[in-house]
């Protein structure tokens, strides 16, 4: 069976990361969310993948290439209008022959694992067949409304408790699905949308079920949901590697790796589970607790504490830092005596629309150069390319090119 995989949106409520690489390009504990995907897909035997890209479509072509390296075949199409999920999936129709009775379609931005995939695998039938899960709060999501396997109604985010049964976007179709999309209107958001062409096959009497799972399925939606991605993926890690050089005095408690050519100095400490990536220098005398992802090439010098934190390529953060429950971008510069605050049970401002954080510090994009003494208030979001001076306060979002005197 052949997958296609969903890849061409931005991520807009990702941002201030989804500046300069597409959602599926985030990375949790060290790999893009789409490499996991796509691991999830090759353990299930399905090798055959058509990526749809659209949004900084080069990250994901050169990371990826022609997917040996992830033991699957790719086959780029790219899809030059965000025009919703059903033209996404019109577009891979030249690359699906009269020998593929069926073939699996799946997002990129989905943080799944083998068993997710299986379950609909095992256990799909009909003309279309559609994955879900039970949510307490299934506030932005669609839902179904079923009678037994059968599926009478997909309801698109809208707010009530009509269901708790909650539509993955992970759905297994027969070619004839194609025909469908060609009858489907144009949603109000101005797109057209896969939920509606399912809805146009039930009511003309086709047979649409759903298979529930209680497997890993994760939908990253904001940045800040990264951190409940990586802290799961972490915790579930098995056979994680130790090829860095640690110096004497290093302690490590629980699952830790460490990756090739880093050094770990004198008196630092780490509580796993963490990932440190390649090329890195950390301490002497710095705290690295639980569910903390280091990418490669990362600098953090004495007496910093990190927790909780996804601190991507190529940072350099100095002595006396402190950050939490936090995201920062790659190729960051950040001074000494760097403060992180952080809030439980946060309401962010994202373009005139209200969202809710658990537990949040900072989230920073690409590039920033940060002074030393400075304290970020918890929630803020500095966007890529921004400086801000030595004792400064920040109360406020960056946006790109800010300078902070």
């Amino acid at each position: 069976m052949k997958a296609i995989i969903l890849a061409a949106g931005e991520g807009l409520r990702c941002r201030p990361l989804t500046l300069t690489r597409s959602k599926v390009m985030l990375p949790i504990a060290n790999r893009p969310i789409l490499e996991h995907v796509i691991d999830s897909l090759e353990k299930n035997g399905i090798t055959e993948i058509i990526l749809i890209v659209g949004y900084e479509k080069e990250r994901i072509m050169d990371y990826f290439e022609d997917g040996l390296n992830f033991g699957v075949k790719i086959k780029y199409i790219e899809q030059k209008a965000q025009l919703g999920t059903a033209h996404a999936i019109e577009q891979a129709k030249k690359f699906i022959g009269p020998e593929d009775l069926q073939f699996l379609v799946l997002n990129g931005d989905n943080l799944v694992e083998p068993k997710t995939i299986a379950d609909l695998l095992n256990n799909y039938e009909g003309d279309a067949s559609l994955l879900t899960v039970r949510m307490e709060n299934t506030a932005g999501y669609g839902v179904v409304l079923k009678e037994r396997k059968k599926v009478t109604q997909i309801l698109e985010k809208r707010p009530g408790d009509v269901s708790r049964i909650v539509n993955t976007g992970i759905y297994v179709f027969t070619p004839q699905i194609f025909e469908t999309i060609e009858k489907t209107p144009i949603s109000e958001n101005g797109e057209y949308a896969i939920t509606d062409t399912l809805q146009i096959m039930i009511d003309e009497g086709k047979e649409v079920t759903s298979v529930s799972t209680e497997a890993k399925w994760l939908d990253a939606v904001h940045a800040w949901d990264l951190l409940k991605a990586n802290a799961i993926v972490l915790n579930a890690s098995r056979n994680l590697k130790m090829e860095g050089e640690l110096e004497e005095g290093v302690v490590i408690r629980g699952k830790v790796a460490i990756g090739k050519n880093t050094k770990i100095r004198s008196g630092t400490y780490i509580v796993g589970p963490v990932v440190i990536g390649d090329n890195c220098d950390i301490g002497p005398n710095v705290v690295i607790l639980a569910s903390t992802t280091i990418g490669d090439n990362v600098s953090i010098r004495s007496f910093t504490e990190i927790q909780n934190s996804i601190i991507m390529n190529d940072c350099r953060i100095y002595s006396h830092g402190q950050i939490s429950n936090s995201v920062i971008g790659s190729n960051n510069t950040i001074g000494s005596g760097f403060f992180v605050e952080e809030k439980e049970g946060m309401t962010i401002n994202m373009n005139g629309i209200l969202h809710r954080a658990p537990k949040l510090g900072t989230i920073f994009g690409d590039d920033n150069r940060i002074g030393n003494s400075v304290l970020m208030k918890a929630g803020v979001m500095v966007a890529v390319d921004c400086q801000v001076e030595s004792g400064v306060t920040v109360y406020r979002n960056l946006s790109r090119h800010s300078v902070v005197l």
